[in-house]
């Protein structure tokens, strides 16, 4: 028996389900380092969540509309944040290299 709960394996394609007519969605894909975290800021910087960059470079968020930065933490201390907006019904994509 599996105990814990896991999230969604992370991918270029959304998950089967997504509505985007009630969701806006942040995701890119990271290239350049073999690890590396992407973390959500909302408008003032604050800190609204964060996600483990997947094999294959790829992260995702479901946020509100609006304007977000999204921050990759990579190995050595890379870090580089990127402006992005959420708009409802859409999916907004990123490419990020560090």
């Amino acid at each position: 028996m599996t105990q814990g709960c896991a999230a969604p394996e992370q991918t270029v394609a959304l998950p089967a389900g997504v509505d985007l007519s009630s969701q806006a969605v942040i995701q890119g894909v990271v290239s350049g380092t073999s690890t590396a975290y992407a973390r959500l800021l909302d408008h003032a910087g604050e800190f609204t969540g964060e996600v483990v960059v997947s094999e294959e470079g790829v992260f995702r968020f479901f946020a509100a509309p609006g304007d977000w930065t999204v921050r990759i933490i990579a190995g050595g201390g890379v870090t580089k944040d990127i402006p992005a907006q959420a708009r409802l019904g859409e999916v907004t994509q990123l490419a990020v290299t560090v």
